[in-house]
């Protein structure tokens, strides 16, 4: 059974930081590509940030510069640094992993908020 568990999502103020994790089970994490989305209400499920399995990474335009993802391979974790956070980053973000892209497997999300 596959498993992704999201953890570290929590109310901050703008300018803040918060470090999502997400931990996988049932794959072998190291040969999956891993991702994490958000979803805002009333908008569509967006790509924040993306890193393969031979950790290249790639972000959205608008976290830019402001949020890094990495990986640990052993520890079969993701992690999501995210810092000087916006209001406009009030969402729920989900992990989620896939052999070519991160598309197969999904968490079940950690709430973020953002207040100015």
């Amino acid at each position: 059974q596959v498993q992704l568990v999201e953890s570290g999502g929590g109310s901050v103020q703008a300018g803040g930081s918060l470090r999502l994790s997400c931990v996988v089970s049932g794959i072998i994490f190291g040969n999956n590509a891993m991702g994490w989305y958000r979803q805002a209400p009333g908008k569509q499920r967006e790509l924040v940030a993306a890193i393969t399995r031979s950790d290249s990474t790639s972000y959205a335009d608008s976290v830019k510069g402001r949020f890094t993802i990495s990986r640990a391979n052993a520890r079969n974790t993701v992690y999501l640094q995210m810092n000087n956070l916006k209001p406009e980053d009030t969402a729920v973000y989900l992990c989620a992993a896939g052999f070519l892209r991160p598309t197969d497997f999904w968490g079940q999300g950690t709430e973020v908020t953002v207040s100015s």
